[in-house]
């Protein structure tokens, strides 16, 4: 069991790479604007809006990855726990697709690493 939760907390930090990459730097581009569903415009306008998303995003998978490599289960539970809280505010306020994209896979790397422990 341990390697399958070590196996999801790597897919959740890839998934948020990802999202880093989708909003800091292709946010303007075919894959962000279809991630978004915005026009040109207002992928432009809200350009500085999503690369502070990005970053966050960042931020977490750096956490979960730094989890990992130390092997502390309070540390990739905390940054796991960041993710799901994350994805049910975003699902709330933003796209309920949020939901399914970071929340369901963090719940289930954290179902996995305490199963584990």
């Amino acid at each position: 069991m341990q390697t399958v939760a070590q196996v999801l907390i790597g897919l959740v930090a890839a998934l948020h790479a990802y999202f880093l990459v989708l909003e800091m730097f292709l946010w303007q581009r075919p894959p962000g604007r279809a991630l978004s569903g915005f026009d040109a415009d207002t992928a432009r306008l809200t350009a500085p809006l999503a690369a502070n998303q990005g970053l966050y995003n960042g931020f977490l998978a750096a956490g979960l990855v730094w989890g990992l490599v130390i092997g502390s289960l309070a540390t990739q539970v905390f940054f796991l726990v960041c993710v799901i809280v994350a994805g049910v505010f975003g699902a709330a306020t933003a796209n309920r697709r949020i939901l399914a994209a970071q929340a369901v896979p963090g719940a289930l790397a954290l179902g996995a690493a305490l199963l584990a422990a």
